[in-house]
């Protein structure tokens, strides 16, 4: 592959990866014993979504509109 294609590919990556949002954290429920846990994605089976979406890890911060 010739080198000038290749470095513009890299560029375009990297230019469209620099507008990328950061993921949303959210409150997870167990259904287990009801405990609650911040993060952005599940913690696995028995947990379900209770609330969100939030902008820091503390789950205190609601995103702008």
């Amino acid at each position: 592959m010739p080198m000038k294609p290749t470095f513009a590919l890299v560029i375009v990556l990297i230019s469209l990866a620099a507008w990328a949002k950061p993921a949303a954290w959210y409150w997870w429920a167990s259904k287990l014993n009801g405990s609650w846990v911040c993060q952005q994605t599940s913690p696995g089976h028995g947990w379900y979504r209770a609330g969100g979406p939030y902008r820091n890890g503390r789950c205190n911060d609601f995103p702008s509109q």
